[in-house]
C-alpha cells in the first residue's frame, strides 16, 4: 500500500521514524515534509500535499493512505478534510482510529505527536492501517450524503 506522511515541525522527528517503520512492513512511503526543523514553518502546503497525492492515487485505483501530524493533529486535520475526496480523522485511541476505518471509511489518520509516545503513535497508525472499511449500508449512505454535499 502507498502511504503518504507529512508533518510539521512538531513530528519532524517521529517521520523518520514512521517512515522507516512502514516501509519495514512493506509500504510505499512517499513523504511530503517537513523536511528540516523550522519552528516557524507552515504545516498547511505540506498537509495538503499529501492529502491530494492520497485522494489522487484513491481515484486512480491505487490502494493508499494518508498519515498526518503535528502537535495537535487537530489543524492537520482540519486541513487535509479542505481536499475533495478526503475523509480524515484525529485519532487519539485505539477505538477512535478503528471507527474511522469502519464507520467513515477514512483515508487519512491524523495524530497528535505531542499528545503521545512513539510507541502509542505506532499503535494508533497500524490499528488505523490494518482495520478495513465495513461496508454497511448505513456507513455508505452517510459517507456519499457527505461526498454530495461536498461536490
Amino acid at each position: 500500500m502507498i502511504i503518504h506522511i507529512a508533518t510539521d515541525h512538531a513530528g519532524l522527528d517521529f517521520k523518520n521514524t514512521l517512515a522507516a517503520h512502514l516501509k519495514e512492513q512493506g509500504h510505499d512511503v512517499v513523504d511530503h515534509g517537513a523536511y528540516e526543523y523550522n519552528p516557524e514553518d507552515d504545516y498547511p502546503a505540506f498537509i495538503i500535499s499529501a492529502a491530494e497525492a492520497t485522494a489522487k492515487d484513491q481515484q486512480e485505483g491505487r490502494e493508499a493512505l494518508g498519515v498526518v501530524f503535528g502537535g495537535s493533529g487537530n489543524g492537520e486535520q482540519i486541513a487535509a478534510n479542505k481536499v475533495r475526496g478526503v475523509r480524515a480523522a484525529l485519532a487519539w485511541n485505539e477505538g477512535t482510529a478503528k471507527l474511522a476505518r469502519q464507520h467513515n471509511n477514512a483515508n487519512i489518520v491524523s495524530i497528535g505527536a505531542r499528545q503521545h509516545t512513539e510507541e502509542e503513535v505506532l499503535h494508533l497508525i497500524d490499528t488505523f492501517i490494518a482495520e478495513p472499511f465495513s461496508g454497511d449500508d448505513r456507513h455508505i449512505r452517510r459517507i456519499q450524503q457527505i461526498a454530495d454535499y461536498e461536490r
